[in-house]
């Protein structure tokens, strides 16, 4: 038994060597490279914010072409789809500081318009974002208080009536958007509002039949802050 035994070891001695030059050879695994996780922008969500800027009346308006200096506010919601492109509505208000232009008539009468000093719209808006920026185009509804109409006759008031919708119309504008940090972004912005036209149709002879159109023109910065949504994510893999 014990010479079996030794017999048997020998054996296997003899057959590791021939055993292990038949096995094949391990492969080298390179290990994988690490990509740090990209920024994905989402501006999906709501928010608020506050712009400054200046309003500036259109040719032929009855508030002259003098510059004004607007603040407001301004909230919405927005949603990114398709993956680039952004939807949204937003409502805003402006108030301006008023201005006084007189309009000379023949026979020494005056047209004084004090203008309006509150705008404001609700508006949709389409945007195409690539990375932190947003680009986007936006129009509706415009509503401002009023154009503050006075006709005098030799420093004199005189009593008047006018046609036409100088308080509900429309505004259309453009902007660019950019997320400086995580849930801030900053804009700036160029939107026209349009109140139609207003005709005298009563009062002194002079003014009657006076045409004139009601509309502004304004360039904003601003500020918005997006609840939770807005700012870089990190990417998952």
């Amino acid at each position: 038994m014990k010479r079996f035994f030794l017999s048997a070891v020998a054996l296997t001695a003899l057959a590791a060597p021939a055993f292990a030059a038949d096995m094949p050879a391990r492969t080298y695994t390179k290990a994988p490279i690490y990509t740090p996780p990209q920024a994905i922008y989402n501006w999906t969500g709501f928010y608020v914010g506050g712009h400054l800027g200046g309003a500036f009346a259109g040719n032929n308006s009855l508030e002259g072409n003098s510059g004004r200096f607007l603040g407001g506010v301004q909230g919405g919601f927005d949603y990114q789809f398709a993956p680039n492109w952004v939807l949204g509505i937003e409502a805003q208000y402006s108030w301006m500081d008023r201005n006084t232009t007189n309009f000379g008539f023949p026979g020494a009468t005056v047209v004084s318009s004090t203008g309006a000093n509150q705008l404001g719209s609700v508006t949709g808006r389409l945007g195409y974002t690539w990375g932190p920026a947003l680009v986007y185009a936006k129009g509706g509804y415009a509503w401002r208080d009023g154009n503050g109409l006075g006709v005098s006759v030799a420093g004199v008031p005189a009593g008047f009536t006018t046609n036409g919708n100088t308080k509900d119309g429309y505004t259309v504008g453009a902007g660019l958007e950019y997320m400086f940090a995580p849930s801030w972004s900053a804009k700036a912005e160029y939107q026209y509002y349009n109140f139609g036209n207003t005709t005298f149709t009563g009062g002194p002879a002079p003014v009657v039949g006076s045409r004139f159109n009601s509309d502004e023109h304004t360039v904003k910065v601003g500020v918005n802050y997006r609840f939770g949504w807005g700012g870089p994510v990190a990417s998952k893999y």
